[in-house]
């Protein structure tokens, strides 16, 4: 098979290692430790198929589904959950109402997208905290990465 750059059917694969989704597993636990508070933690690939999770003792319930449901949406729409409000803010309200039934889709932060060299190759989420709290670690997490 012949293939052009210009042309080509693949791409690399840029995967997550089990080391990097471990790292920002706990580099978002050791932040919320910090904090004072019990977070759960969900990495996912560009897909939105979960790489690692992590329930640090006593975290909320909801915490577990709201983590996961962030970094599905950041990796799926390639933003900042915190971001996606105002992104919607132009759009008929049908869009909104249609995005938020999706079980993928979160307008809270704590969710964000995992780039390396300009492409999303997965997300992150953090939940248990405040949102201000929940965006911290996942912030502290991507840059336990860099």
């Amino acid at each position: 098979m012949v293939t052009r750059p210009e042309h080509a059917i693949l791409e690399k694969d840029f995967s997550l290692t089990d080391y990097a989704v471990m790292r920002l597993m706990s580099a978002a636990m050791d932040k919320a430790k910090e904090l004072g508070f019990k977070a759960s933690v969900s990495v996912v690939d560009r897909s939105g198929t979960m790489l690692g999770f992590v329930k640090m003792s006593s975290s909320f319930i909801v915490s577990t589904d709201l983590s996961a449901r962030k970094a599905r949406c950041a990796a799926g729409m390639g933003v900042e959950t915190i971001k996606l409000e105002e992104m919607l803010s132009q759009e008929q309200p049908r869009v909104r109402e249609g995005l938020l039934a999706n079980d993928s889709f979160t307008l809270i932060g704590g969710g964000i997208p995992l780039v390396w060299e300009n492409r999303v190759v997965g997300g992150i989420g953090v939940s248990g905290g405040s949102e201000a709290q929940d965006i911290e670690c996942a912030q502290a997490a991507v840059r336990s990465l860099l």
